[in-house]
């Protein structure tokens, strides 16, 4: 199955752009779901029906669901309280009836990866085509599974259920109750929902497409949001420019100063993306029929997949050479720690903890540098712990 995954700053028709490009990839015969995020029905707006949790048929192939993060969360914490009832009541605590829980912060993004993750295991449809919050959220949201995959990791270790024999003489013997084995299988459920949601944004059909007005704000947003996909090595397909002016506008209409910095946009965004353009309608697109007239770009060819390389200079410079793309990355704005066998990289306002590939986990830290958009990280083989040559 092919993934689409819109996002775009606020305001720029992203949601208009999702629909608009599931409708036309569904009326070329293929099987598509478009999935909404927002809990307003904005995606419903631009269709011209209501769309909820239920899977509801748009036209024949185009299915749209909005997921419900209120009904997620009662149900998830619901299922939770019953597997920790014997700690609950260790402590004291009481239990939480359905009725009593609202979502908490974080639940819509939750329940949009769960969506995300069980129409890609269905298999009901050739094509998903998802309508991300607006890009600082969307970028968090396609950290989530990763970060909680790790947060897991440390708090929970799988090698440390090897001493589960030994919990309830420890327990005894310290005269409280060690971690109860539903906790480690709880962690073990968490991580392998997590890892099929990250395996769904890793794969080689997953694509992330951009959406933003032509101009200055839109630049700006455009260049930030493309640093950090490029941090998270995730793939960008096109750039859409949205609600493009048309060129024919009369020199003494008061257009003629935002046509103006469209075209300089354009032409920058040229020289540096796939772009596509929408026409502007000259009305908020409403129902098929105006997302018809938009005209949205379909689906690309896969496209390739993001490489952070290693150069092997050991011959010319004595090192080890990692490679990673960082378009419209700034000197000033890069930091990098070297921790354990993890390097933490932090480029402007995203930052993100990379394991490092196998044979740098045996060099040390030689220096960086950032070219072309490449940040370019050397180490030098640590004599303690890199094979010698006889």
């Amino acid at each position: 199955m092919r993934t689409i995954l819109i996002t775009g700053p606020g305001g720029s028709g992203r949601t208009t752009v999702a629909a608009a490009t599931a409708l036309a990839a569904a009326r070329q015969g293929t099987r598509t779901l478009l999935l909404g995020a927002d809990r307003d029905d904005t995606l419903g707006a631009a269709l011209g029906m209501r769309t909820g949790p239920a899977p509801a048929s748009v036209e024949p192939g185009l299915t749209v669901r909005r997921p419900d993060p209120a009904q997620g969360f009662r149900d998830g914490l619901a299922a939770l309280q019953d597997r920790a009832a014997s700690a609950l009541g260790l402590l004291g605590a009481t239990r939480l009836d359905p009725e009593e829980l609202t979502p908490l912060p974080g639940a819509d993004e939750l329940a949009l990866l769960r969506a995300l993750r069980d129409a890609a295991l269905a298999e009901a449809h050739d094509l998903l085509v998802v309508d991300l919050p607006p890009a600082p959220r969307a970028l968090a949201l396609l950290a989530l599974p990763e970060e909680l995959r790790r947060y897991l990791r440390r708090l929970l270790p799988p090698e440390r259920q090897a001493a589960r024999a030994l919990r309830p003489v420890l327990g005894r013997l310290a005269g409280v109750p060690m971690p109860a084995e539903a906790l480690y299988e709880a962690a073990g459920r968490w991580d392998l929902e997590l890892a099929a949601a990250e395996a769904v944004l890793a794969d080689r059909g997953t694509v992330v497409r951009l959406v933003a007005e032509p101009g200055p704000a839109g630049a700006d947003a455009v260049r930030s949001a493309g640093l950090g996909l490029a941090l998270r090595g995730l793939r960008t397909d096109l750039l859409v420019a949205n609600r493009v002016l048309p060129e024919d506008t009369p020199a003494d209409s008061w257009l003629t100063g935002p046509l103006t910095q469209q075209r300089k946009t354009l032409e920058e965004w040229h020289g540096t993306y796939d772009v596509r353009t929408v026409a502007h309608l000259g009305h908020d697109p409403r129902g098929t029929d105006d997302l018809t007239a938009l005209a949205a770009p379909g689906v690309n060819p896969e496209a390739s997949p993001v490489e952070w390389p290693v150069t092997d200079r050991l011959a010319e410079d004595g090192v080890l050479v990692w490679n990673i793309p960082l378009p419209g990355a700034v000197r000033d704005e890069l930091d990098l720690v070297r921790r354990g066998d993890d390097l933490v990289v932090a480029a402007g306002p995203y930052r993100r903890i990379v394991p490092l590939p196998s044979a740098l986990r045996r060099c040390t830290v030689d220096g960086a540098a950032l070219r072309q958009g490449t940040l370019a990280v050397r180490f030098t083989p640590d004599p303690r712990l890199w094979p010698r040559e006889r």
